[in-house]
């Protein structure tokens, strides 16, 4: 990598799709490219549709013996170019790389798809770097969004191992639903009671109310996001296909998408227009393909792509804590205490009721590092479009001292251990992308060839990352996603549509008489 400055039968889906990776492991080399995916979305799809074990080995087979064909067919872009460098952009970059792994390895050095990630701070600098990294498996169940999360579960599973991104921060947790308390009977409680009391962690030793649980850790886990963007970008299928650029877009050049024809006004992305970081001078990025994948900034397409889409958008911005590992779980003075011993942070996950003492109804992540992460604070702020296009807190966004001393009292009242001992390592703010129905923007840009947008995924985004990851590169390289009803997430749900009648098309609307 360079970086520069310009988830039937009695089979459970979770084993099937291991078992059917495993199976696409050992398939011949030179069907890896495009039947590893399509094998991926063929699982996706009969998960979806109920079909038995027998009928997703039998479409993978086929699956696998027709992908030669078909990949023979499909145009493969030379030039991508992904703007953004959060997890989700990175996750597109990566399964692109990885799709196209075996066609690049059968060409020459000068015929390689080049990939660049146009980002315009540093890659994961922005949410990425400072969510909580929670995903739960079946929590999407009966929405449009159950792909999302089942696939994204399964994916981050595999690329947890040695064998793939070796994530280090990967676990699955226990959850449990806490509300608030005065005393400490609910702790003491939920620890005699044989259901809860394996769950319980050691540090939730102060004053709470009821406790119930959420989730054994059978489809809960988490993973720190900034190490899966890292991992991707260093990992051997993005070398020397991915660099990643420093810089700000400010627009798109595009062709007309078949020169012999000027009737036909679809129009073919040429190249990305942007400012390097630290520069002042305009730059060009060749690309025959670009994928909007900025976050709450991605709005910003709206004007680069001429206004035939409308990606109304609202920037969550909320601040989070990060608490250091205690020293010891003992109270000073205690004489069984031995300076500089680290206490073992029990790893259950807490989703906690609505706090009026401080305004807070936290979600508390402990990870595989001792630390303690903490979200859920309140006192949340919303930025319009209008601002996110200017790049609102784009290169600053900062923790409120206000939220931040809230979360600190309410987590020191759960906590008795990190009343005594705790030590606040972190204070950070950053903005989660939400469209207005809470449903990510996912597909191509109408009357555009080559141009697609893949944000606006709210709270989710980091668990979603590998199957909108997966999902845009089969969009992109084989014309359709087929393990994601993408149709759900049209980024033109919002686009007003111009009145029919006679008249020509302007990049694939009506637009009415053109005298």
């Amino acid at each position: 990598m360079v970086v520069t400055t310009a988830a039937s039968s009695s089979i459970s889906i979770t084993r099937l799709l291991f078992h059917s990776l495993l199976f696409v492991n050992y398939l011949p080399q030179n069907t890896h490219s495009f039947s590893t995916f399509s094998t991926l979305s063929t699982i996706s799809t009969n998960i979806r549709t109920g079909k038995s074990t027998t009928e997703t080995a039998l479409s993978m087979a086929s699956s696998s013996s027709s992908s030669s064909s078909s990949s023979s067919t499909t145009k493969v872009p030379k030039n991508i170019v992904v703007i953004g460098g959060g997890i989700q952009g990175t996750s597109v970059a990566y399964f692109l790389s990885k799709h196209l792994a075996s066609s690049n390895d059968d060409n020459s050095p000068t015929n390689k798809t080049k990939i660049k990630i146009l980002e315009a701070k540093a890659v994961a600098s922005a949410a990425s770097g400072k969510g909580g990294g929670f995903m739960a498996r079946s929590w999407g169940d009966g929405s449009p969004t159950q792909p999302l999360h089942h696939i994204g579960y399964d994916l981050y599973a595999q690329l947890s191992s040695p064998d793939e991104l070796n994530l280090q921060s990967y676990r699955t947790v226990p959850v449990l639903s806490v509300s608030p308390g005065t005393n400490n009977l609910g702790q003491k409680r939920a620890r005699e009671d044989g259901k809860i009391g394996q769950y319980m962690p050691n540090w939730l030793d102060g004053n709470i109310g009821r406790v119930g649980l959420m989730g054994r850790g059978d489809d809960t886990a988490q993973v720190t996001p900034s190490e899966v963007v890292e991992k991707m970008i260093a990992s051997d299928v993005c070398d020397g296909v991915v660099e990643v650029v420093l810089g700000e877009c400010v627009g798109i050049d595009t062709d007309n998408a078949d020169a012999n024809d000027a009737s036909i006004e679809t129009e073919q992305v040429k190249g990305v227009r942007y400012v390097p970081r630290g520069e002042t001078e305009e730059q060009l990025l060749e690309a025959d393909v670009v994928v909007v994948s900025a976050g709450p900034w991605s709005c910003k397409a709206e004007d680069w792509f001429g206004n035939v889409i409308s990606l109304p958008m609202e920037g969550v911005k909320s601040t989070s804590i990060v608490w250091k590992r205690p020293s010891s779980s003992l109270t000073d003075g205690d004489e069984n205490e031995n300076e500089g011993d680290e206490f073992v942070v029990d790893g259950t996950a807490l989703f906690c009721g609505e706090d009026d003492r401080f305004g807070t109804h936290l979600e508390v992540y402990p990870r595989p590092d001792g630390s303690i992460y903490i979200c859920g604070i309140g006192g949340s702020d919303y930025i319009p479009s209008d601002e996110l296009k200017r790049g609102a807190y784009r290169e600053e966004c900062n923790a409120k001292e206000s939220r931040v001393d809230a979360a600190s009292n309410a987590f020191r009242t759960m906590s008795n251990t990190y009343n005594a001992k705790g030590t606040l390592e972190k204070v950070q703010a950053c903005m989660r992308p939400c469209p207005p129905d809470a449903m990510p923007y996912m597909g191509k840009i109408p009357g555009y060839e080559g141009a697609y947008v893949n944000a606006g995924h709210n709270c989710w985004g980091i668990a979603w990352a590998p199957s909108c990851g997966l999902a845009m590169t089969e969009l992109i390289l084989e014309g359709e996603s087929r393990s994601v009803d993408l149709r759900y997430f049209d980024p033109s749900r919002f686009t007003t549509k111009v009145g029919g009648g006679r008249g020509r098309k302007r990049r694939g609307q009506s637009v009415g008489e053109q005298w």
